[in-house]
């Protein structure tokens, strides 16, 4: 017969056992139970190693979360596909440039959803690492840059990159290049033609016809002196250059100057008014001054070119409820509604003839625009063929100090 003693210790080593049994069938990490006896210092060493392998899991389990935090916050688009081109994932910049959902399509052939000719014959070709440009199947307007990396046994990941913002910068690029070089193309060549007329008839030629030869290549050597200080200016503008110190400046001193200059520049060919209310005397603006000149003086320069001969141009400064405004307004050939939109784009003009004949470098009003950009003001214009234009620049309340007055709507 079996004693007792025996009959415990089997007892003992069928409940560890049943124990043993049940924590294998629990969940990964679940803790063992305390055991007595020999079988301790084994549960004690599984108990460790269940541990560590618990801890390992939760590393791992944060290193993949990191990755997929860092690979959905990548500003390209990331697929990985599998042997059959089939989605195994993607990010959120991936779903927006294909018109993807990874709750829907994964396991799904790219090439079906994307329906792109070019990219199926990027996946089925042998990867030669050239990029592939092409449209965004859902997004048209958007260019995408793509390129397919192998990796793994038959895997491939898609990189892909919305470069629509670095070709229209490209574009601008090549119209610009191609705009300057068409302005200074024009007076280069006037001024080299009169002054190799002036050399070729130097002993026959009359003085005063001399003269004049000279003095329009001069004008066309002013001209293009004047398109390069534009084209530095609205530079320096464009890139973010740092803003000069700001100070107060006398917003009816500075109108008051523009005028002047203005009735100067017209030569006695318009009525040229200055509009400013007495209660508006003092007003400051705190801002750049040559800058604010620069801007101001483009709007009043423009109206003399555009308004014809006895024409009337005002140029004037009023308070508003929200701040105050700089205008320009002329009774001249006005502007149609369809061009306004376009009117701040370097070189548009709605005549280019006549622009060139008035001097106008196409420049100006970019400029304008910019310049109120950095003083947070506003370009507002308001024209329409026949009934002249008004160009003004509003300046919020922040930018203005002033004694206080009734103001006006």
């Amino acid at each position: 017969m079996l004693s007792s003693g025996f009959l415990a210790l089997l007892g003992l080593h069928a409940l560890v056992l049943h124990r043993l049994s049940r924590w294998v069938e629990d969940p990964a990490g679940e803790p063992l139970e305390a055991v007595p006896g020999a079988w301790r210092a084994v549960f004690d060493r599984l108990d460790r190693r269940v541990r560590d392998e618990r801890d390992e899991r939760r590393r791992l389990a944060e290193a993949l979360e990191r990755f997929r935090a860092a690979s959905q916050a990548m500003p390209d688009g990331v697929i990985y596909l599998g042997a059959d081109d089939s989605i195994e994932w993607l990010n959120a910049r991936a779903e927006a440039h294909f018109g993807l959902d990874h709750a829907r399509d994964l396991g799904v052939p790219l090439v079906g959803l994307a329906r792109q000719p070019d990219l199926a014959r990027c996946l089925e070709s042998p990867p030669s690492g050239a990029p592939l440009v092409m449209q965004s199947p859902r997004r048209p307007a958007i260019r995408l840059l793509v390129q397919v990396v192998p990796f793994g046994d038959g895997q491939k990941m898609l990189v892909s990159r919305d470069i629509t913002q670095l070709e229209k910068l490209e574009t601008m690029r090549r119209d610009f290049v191609a705009n300057v070089s068409h302005e200074l193309r024009t007076p280069l060549t006037v001024v080299g033609g009169f002054i190799e007329t002036v050399m070729d008839g130097l002993d026959d030629l009359d003085r005063d016809v001399a003269r004049r030869y000279l003095a329009l290549a001069l004008e066309q050597s002013t001209r293009m002196q004047r398109l390069i200080e534009d084209l530095l200016a609205l530079s320096a503008l464009e890139t973010g250059a740092p803003a000069p110190a700001e100070e107060p400046v006398d917003a009816l001193q500075l109108v008051g100057t523009i005028h002047k200059e203005t009735v100067a520049l017209s030569g006695g060919q318009h009525a040229i008014r200055l509009s400013i209310d007495a209660r508006d005397e003092g007003d400051v603006l705190v801002g750049c001054q040559k800058e604010l000149h620069s801007a101001f003086a483009n709007l009043a320069s423009n109206a003399v070119r555009y308004t014809p001969h006895g024409g009337t141009i005002t140029i004037g400064w009023r308070r508003l409820v929200d701040g105050a405004e700089y205008f320009v307004e002329d009774d001249g050939i006005g502007i149609d509604p369809q061009h306004i939109p376009r009117l701040t784009e370097r070189f548009f003009r709605v005549d280019r003839g006549r622009s060139r004949q008035t001097g106008g470098t196409g420049l100006g009003l970019a400029i304008v625009k910019h310049v109120a950009s950095r003083h947070q003001a506003e370009l507002r214009i308001d024209s329409a063929p026949g009934r002249g234009s008004r160009f003004s620049v509003w300046l919020p309340a922040a930018r203005l100090r002033r004694p206080k007055a009734p103001l006006r709507t």
